[in-house]
């Protein structure tokens, strides 16, 4: 088995700028690596932990929400920042929500109206714990709205009607 090696307090800011790089170049998983290595050695490093949120949830297209999710969402609790634990909160939901719609599966439109729906709820929240003349929940918000609008077939899930037994 191979042991990581350890990562020097000295190399945080740099090792952090390159996982910003990574996730620019839709390399998720290097991202969330050289994360991993920086809270390992600083285990509260709020900007390790929010760029590993951003970095495991860029990977829900690619690799699938299921695992991704619960990774993603462990982390959170982590963010000492109220507001900022509400926003990213919202944006797991949000990108699960976009990976469903993505992916257009069996009941993809359902899921994607869940997880927007749910993100609209926490984005409300964070709204009204945001410091003055920081409106990234509004954005967020708006554009799962715009989403929701411009895609009519996203629905709730309604009551199925029973089957109809016709006989012979």
């Amino acid at each position: 088995m191979y042991e990581p090696k350890p990562l020097s307090k000295e190399a945080i800011p740099a090792a952090l700028a390159k996982a910003e790089r990574y996730r620019l170049l839709n390399e998720g998983e290097m991202a969330e690596s050289i994360c991993e290595d920086v809270l390992s050695t600083e285990p509260v490093n709020q900007q390790a932990l929010v760029t590993m949120i951003l970095a495991v949830t860029d990977q829900f297209r690619d690799h699938g929400v299921s695992g991704n999710v619960s990774r993603a969402l462990t982390l959170v609790p982590r963010i000492e920042d109220e507001y900022e634990r509400l926003y990213y909160e919202g944006i797991v939901y949000e990108r699960r929500a976009r990976a469903h719609l993505a992916q257009s599966g069996p009941g993809g439109g359902f899921l994607a109206y869940d997880w927007l729906s749910a993100a609209l709820r926490v984005f409300e929240l964070a709204m009204a714990k945001r410091p003055v003349g920081n409106d990234d929940a509004v954005l967020r918000w708006n554009a799962c709205a715009r989403t929701l609008m411009r895609h009519p077939e996203l629905e709730a899930r309604g009551v199925q009607p029973e089957a109809v037994i016709e006989s012979e």
